[in-house]
């Protein structure tokens, strides 16, 4: 077997439309068998028009609860990807990362945020 993985985001998901949680599992999937293996993973997004942080936050984000940061960047390369779509995903690994380093913390915020928006809108 090659050490060396070329994983098309189209053909996984069937479409240019990489908009759904459940698509980017199926690509989170297929990243976490690779990378547990210690292969080298291209991520390629060619033919990719439409991409959400719901899709990118499922396929790559949830990768680092499951490898460190250097796994990750060791094995892991992205190619064929637009620029706002960079942009989107480097934001979307700043968030994971922070929210594995304290997944207790992140959820505090998170309810505490929710509980502030309900108290202003009964009524």
């Amino acid at each position: 077997m090659s050490k060396n993985l070329e994983l098309s985001i189209f053909e996984v998901v069937g479409s240019p439309l990489c908009v759904a949680s459940s698509d980017g599992q199926k690509v989170c999937d297929r990243l976490e068998a690779a990378l547990k293996e210690g292969r080298n993973v291209t991520l390629s997004f060619r033919n990719v028009t439409t991409l959400t942080s719901a899709f990118l936050n499922a396929a790559i984000g949830q990768l680092y609860g499951i490898f460190s940061e250097e796994e990750i960047r060791s094995l892991l390369n992205v190619r064929d990807m637009q620029q706002d779509d960079m942009a989107l995903l480097k934001r979307v690994v700043e968030t994971a990362k922070q929210y594995f380093k304290d997944p207790q913390k992140f959820d505090q915020a998170l309810r505490e945020t929710l509980e502030d928006d309900n108290d202003g809108s009964q009524g």
